[in-house]
């Protein structure tokens, strides 16, 4: 995906700040990286949700969130997190997998964004598309394996949100589409294809590849387990050598007056209204989101844009992510902000605020995706810092309608560049978080869990019917009163619920315990006390 040629130190500020951000992530090749520097408001991620049995006047401590989004990409295109390459033995893709999930569970996240289409593609059993190359080397050879069904089920037993993540336009990442199986769609229907700059994308022009992406998604949805559906920030093709995107024909055809700007803009617009609709229809609880590239426009271009001077997705890409906001055709936002804070043309102090004030008020949630994977470059002073992401999250803070963040990426929580996780950790998550509260998805707290008690170090209750998970609580001294789950100063664990009428866990310390049971949702019950 992001391919983007090494940037020279005298080119514009502009393509300065195109290339930090469409050279990287969600899903840079390394070699990239190396070479380039209406649903629940978004208000109610914070920690100022409380269950059923809790007064909303409980004091609560923004230091201790009760609710956060804490996700990590996980990009397969060209194996950048996972596999670690083509051809392994399944065994090993799946370890590999798993020393992810359990990186990201030590430290106390709480959801994943996995790559299962990064090209027209599949890591799954697919009869609409073949599977992906980068699980054997071949495209469309069968790996023997389902990596999806297993993907979802061994993040779901270390209390993980799944979502997974497509993209939607690329058709093949190299351009020669008679490398591609012959069933590929791209070669099935030579017509919907554009090849541009070395890649080959779907056409967005057309209804028939609206549908075909619809038809990819809606299959997965009804046929895996996934939590959420996710889309990054590729849609028409990043500025690259200036080649015009050959969509003339569809353009005269499809476009009835509009300029062509307003028509590119509506195409996206139209696939991420109809992809919204087909995946609440099919699943209510499965969330869409999207992570669109951090700079909508800039106050040059637009008064109500950004105080920034780097590449406009409105204008570039035809990424419109306000009107997504404003229509309510997303559950979530994530822009990428992979930017340092004073970083003049696109200055994380400048961007942060701005997205805030984009979801107020509406029913979107917003996260902020995070530049892990820049940490300990060289090419901007502020990512030899430490302290830089840990900057970002302490900012976050003062803006209640930023739910959490996501990384980029999920080979950096192995290598914990500068050791910034742990700061990280120590400084921000210190303690478990449930996930933002979508509340018009649906969902409903499952029972209160009954006949909690204690023997020895050992904590356990009765299953609650619906439950996914359960919270654990320990007030150390003193009466645990209606606040004590008011926010995550007393939360200890997230429990995945187990098979069998009894749950169990391990205890450390005294003091009294109380267990709240969620759903898939973290629809949360009241809290039960230990006898």
């Amino acid at each position: 995906m992001r391919t983007g040629r090494p940037l020279l130190a005298a080119a514009a500020l502009a393509l300065v700040t195109t290339g930090a951000a469409y050279t990287f992530g969600p899903d840079a090749p390394p070699a990239a990286k190396a070479a380039t520097p209406k649903r629940t408001s978004g208000t109610a991620t914070t920690s100022e949700t409380t269950t059923a049995s809790q007064s909303t006047s409980c004091p609560v401590d923004a230091k201790y969130p009760k609710r956060q989004m804490r996700g990590v990409w996980i990009a397969t295109v060209k194996n950048i997190d996972w596999p670690s390459r083509t051809g392994l033995p399944v065994a090993r893709q799946q370890a590999e997998y798993l020393k992810l999930l359990d990186s990201a569970v030590k430290r106390r996240f709480n959801a994943v964004f996995v790559q299962v289409r990064p090209a027209s593609d599949a890591f799954y059993k697919s009869d609409l598309e073949p599977w992906s190359q980068y699980l054997t080397g071949k495209a469309g050879k069968d790996p023997g394996w389902d990596p999806l069904a297993f993907l979802v089920a061994e993040a779901h037993k270390r209390g993980l949100e799944f979502h997974a993540w497509f993209n939607p336009y690329r058709a093949a990442y190299d351009g020669d589409v008679n490398d591609l199986p012959a069933r590929h769609p791209a070669r099935v229907h030579p017509d919907w294809i554009v090849k541009h700059e070395g890649r080959v994308y779907y056409n967005p022009g057309l209804p028939e590849v609206r549908d075909h992406v619809t038809s990819v998604i809606k299959d997965v949805v009804t046929r895996y387990d996934v939590d959420g559906v996710h889309f990054d920030d590729y849609f028409y093709p990043y500025p690259g050598a200036g080649t015009k995107f050959a969509d003339d024909a569809v353009y005269r055809k499809h476009g009835k007056g509009a300029k062509l700007a307003d028509w590119r803009r509506a195409n996206v617009d139209k696939l991420i209204a109809q992809v919204d609709r087909v995946v609440h229809e099919t699943k209510p609880h499965v969330k869409f989101g999207i992570s669109p590239f951090g700079i909508w426009r800039n106050k040059s271009d637009d008064p109500t844009g950004s105080a920034t001077g780097g590449m406009s997705a409105y204008d570039s890409i035809y990424a419109d992510a306000r009107h997504w906001i404003r229509k309510g055709t997303v559950d979530y936002v994530i822009p990428q902000l992979y930017w340092p804070r004073g970083f003049k043309a696109a200055d994380y102090d400048v961007l942060m605020p701005w997205w805030a004030n984009e979801v107020k008020g509406t029913d979107v949630h917003l996260y902020i995706g995070q530049a892990l994977y820049q940490v300990g470059s060289t090419g901007t002073p502020a990512w030899t810092e430490p302290g830089e992401i840990p900057s970002h999250l302490a900012l976050n803070r003062r803006h209640r309608q930023v739910g959490g963040d996501v990384y980029f990426s999920g080979k950096q929580l192995l290598t914990n560049p500068l050791g910034v996780l742990d700061r990280v950790v120590k400084n921000h998550y210190h303690r478990p978080a449930l996930l933002p509260l979508m509340k018009s998805l649906g969902g409903q707290a499952p029972a209160q869990p009954a006949d909690v008690k204690t023997q020895g170090t050992t904590l356990s209750w009765k299953s609650s019917a619906g439950a996914r998970s359960y919270a654990v609580y320990r007030v150390s001294s003193g009466k645990a009163g209606q606040c004590a789950t008011a926010d995550a100063r007393n939360l200890v664990a997230l429990v995945p619920a187990a098979d069998g009428g009894r749950q169990t866990f391990a205890i450390e310390g005294g003091g009294t315990y109380l267990v709240t049971a969620l759903d898939r949702l973290h629809n949360e019950s009241a809290p039960a006390g230990a006898v």
